[in-house]
Order: structure tokens, then sequence, then C-alpha cells
């Protein structure tokens, strides 16, 4: 059987492009690919590359387990656990660090934009955090990881690591391969198009929360930035803020941008994002609902104590090989 693996941060507030970009991919990714497990984590200590208020943290970890069961997950095939109770995640992360060079981490773009910036204060962890992210990824033999592009990036690094391993050591991890969303990967700021959605951005109209009320929801998508062209036309290079709303549109209702095109050819913005509004109200109100009953149930304690058992089952018996491998320990 092969496994997909993914993971989120719980950094922010989960956004509407985190649910069209990876959490709807994901809940379809199951539907579609019946033949996989899938095992999927709460990336907590990916968060604290940067300084996070505890309380707030151990809160936000808890809001995305809820909220990707509230999402439609299939908890019966699905391990879902929290990233720092499993310790070989780090364990394996510090070997990887071994196989991994400096000039490759200077590439990556998180480090690599804050430099560019010259940010003070830059985490020892920012810098050698995709070793930590390969051994997320490769500790548990993953086949397939669900990536946006912008996170190939972090991910062919991942594919060289454990190529590089390979090589080394003999044929041990699984090399993965990129399943990338053909609709819905990267939805972009509602106030500034040319950027992606982010739950860290200062303005709140750029983004949507997946706890924004109606009519929160609908301000939002109304006073989302277009044009003054005045005509539905999906043009990413001259009608950026349309073409991302029109992106949204059809990945919430699963419809193609041109059937909603058609739709509003002799319409207007306004209309069309009326629409758009309610479309998206009537997708994450029934969502707020289960995630309200599940997010304080002993139900979710119980799934992440199980997926905890069955991920550390699996990753120390692949560290055990894995030291093994590489010479550590006494036997």
């Amino acid at each position: 059987m092969k496994r997909i693996v993914s993971g989120i941060k719980p950094t922010g507030t989960l956004t509407l492009g985190n649910y069209l970009g990876a959490i709807k991919q994901f809940v379809k990714l199951q539907q579609k690919m019946t033949d996989c497990e899938f095992y999927l984590f709460v990336a907590d200590l990916h968060a604290i590359t940067v300084r996070q208020v505890p309380h707030e943290l151990r809160k936000r970890i808890l809001d995305i387990a809820a909220m990707y069961i509230a999402c439609g997950l299939d908890k019966d095939r699905t391990v879902l656990y929290i990233q720092s109770e499993v310790m070989q995640n780090v364990e394996l992360g510090y070997i990887l660090q071994s196989n991994v060079y400096m000039g490759e981490l200077e590439r990556m773009t998180q480090f690599k934009d804050k430099t560019a910036k010259n940010e003070t204060s830059i985490t020892s962890s920012l810098f050698t955090y995709p070793a930590l992210m390969a051994a997320d990824i490769i500790l548990y033999d993953a086949d397939y990881v669900p990536v946006g592009d912008d996170q190939k990036q972090h991910l062919e690094l991942t594919r060289t690591i454990a190529n590089r391993f390979n090589n080394h050591y003999g044929d041990f991890f699984t090399v993965p391969e990129p399943l990338i969303p053909e609709v819905g990967a990267r939805i972009m700021d509602l106030q500034n198009p040319e950027k992606k959605m982010s739950k860290s951005d200062s303005n709140e109209k750029g983004y949507i929360t997946l706890f924004d009320d109606p009519a929160t929801i609908k301000r939002k998508i109304k006073s989302a930035v277009t044009d003054s062209i005045g005509i539905v036309n999906y043009d990413p290079k001259n009608q950026r803020g349309l073409a991302n709303l029109l992106t949204i549109y059809a990945s919430i209702t699963d419809r193609k941008i041109e059937d909603i095109v058609k739709q509003y050819e002799d319409s207007n913005y306004k209309q069309f994002k009326e629409d758009l509004g309610q479309a998206i109200v009537d997708v994450l109100q029934p969502i707020q609902e289960k995630y309200n009953a599940i997010v304080k149930s002993s139900e979710l304690q119980e799934i992440l104590n199980n997926g905890r058992e069955i991920a550390t089952n699996y990753a120390f018996k692949k560290m055990r090989k894995c030291k093994r491998k590489v010479g550590l320990g006494r036997k």
C-alpha cells in the first residue's frame, strides 16, 4: 500500500487559502486514492523556529487537528498525530543535518528571504529546519507528498537528501514524489493578489479565516480588489485580483473557471462577488459546526493518541535500522 504524508504548521489562524490549497486537497486525495494510507501531522516543531506564545500554540495545534476532521478527513484511513510527540522526528532530523550542505540550506526560500531583508534574530533552527522537514517525510517512507508550487523546493531538497543517504549507506529511504493539485494550489491575498494569502498578514481584509462569520466573509469578498475593466474574465496578467477570485470560486464549488466566466458574461463584479461570498459561506458554515462539536471532545484526544502510537511504532523501528546504518550505538 502506498503512503501519503503531509503536515501543516500551527502558526496564525487557518485561512481559506489553507483550506483550498491544502486541507480540501488532502480530503479529495483520500477520496481519489483509495489504495493509499495517509499520515498527517501538525508541525508544531516547525512553528517554534520563531517565538510563539505557548498557550496560543497549544490551542492552534488542536484547532488544526479538529479542523481537518471537520473538513471531511477519513479518520479510519488517517494516522493523525502531533509532530513533537514522536521524538524520532527530531532524532532523524539531526542525522539528516549531517547529510545536507550549508549551501543547500542557504538557498532555501524562507532563510534566503529573511537574510535578504537583513532581518535580525534569525534562529539557527530556521536555517536547519529543512533537514527536519525531510525527516518528517522520509522517516515514514512516504511515497507521495502533496505540495503547492511554492513548496516544490522543500520536497526537492528532501529527495536530494534521501538519495544522498541511500547512495552512501545503501537503499534505505523511500524517495517521495510530489502531488500537486491542479486547482486551488495557490490562493492569493484579497487586497494584494501578487502575494499568497497568508494567516500572518497584518491586513485582515486580505484573508478569510475558517472561523469568520458569514457577514465578515461577505464583507471581505466585497472589498477584494479587482480592476476598472468591469468584465468577468480570467486574465491573470491584466486582471490579477479577479483571476484570484475566480480561482477561489472554482475551488470552493469544484467547478471549471471557464464555466463560471460564462455564467457571468452578461453580469458585473457586484453580483459575482455576492454569489462568491455566499458560496464560501455555504461551505464553511457546516465545517464550523463540525469543528465546534469536536475541538473539545474526547474523540479528538483519542484520535491523536492513536495517531501518536501508530506513528511512534513505525518511527521507532525505522530509526533503529537507520542508526545501525550510520554506525550509531553499541551494536
